[in-house]
């Protein structure tokens, strides 16, 4: 039998793009002031270094609110009843699939900043030198759901997960 390897069919949820662009702004935001103060505390302010500060500033807080928007649509997740498939990536895709008689564990987790998007994401362990699979930013109670369905079906699924 032969199974053709087709995108996975689930997404992050919504509200994912919506916590990204809080992290990538937290990461970007002081970036863009740290340059725009070093022009302005450490050099005689020519200004074609303020044109280049400031572009770079600008192009900071652009790629923070553009970069979410981007990885929600390329990332994607699903769970079958014979493996978790995931794929992730911008310009390189990388695919990761488990089959469910490789899992060990199957984990969820949620950061303060998730808790109040009401986001989780679930961690399947499995013997891969790779490491885990992640599958982020779903629903909480989604989250809490495929953990408990992807520990059903492991259970249910013949073999050793090594």
């Amino acid at each position: 039998m032969s199974t053709t390897l087709r995108p996975p069919r689930n997404q992050a949820d919504r509200r994912a793009i919506s916590w990204w662009t809080v992290q990538a702004m937290l990461l970007a935001g002081p970036v863009a002031a740290a340059a725009v103060a070093a022009y302005w505390l450490f050099t005689g302010r020519p200004a074609w270094l303020g044109v280049v500060t400031a572009v770079f500033a600008v192009g900071c807080l652009v790629l923070a609110v553009a970069a979410p928007r981007a990885y929600y649509r390329v990332e994607r997740w699903e769970v079958t009843g014979e493996a978790v498939y995931t794929r992730k990536g911008w310009l390189t895709h990388t695919w990761r699939v488990a089959p469910m008689s490789r899992i060990q564990t199957v984990d969820t987790a949620r950061g303060p900043v998730q808790r109040l998007f009401g986001l989780a994401d679930v961690t399947v362990t499995t013997a891969s030198a790779a490491g885990a699979i992640k599958i982020e930013a779903l629903d909480h109670e989604l989250a809490a759901e495929l953990a408990e369905r992807l520990t059903a079906i492991t259970q249910a699924t013949p073999g050793d997960a090594t």
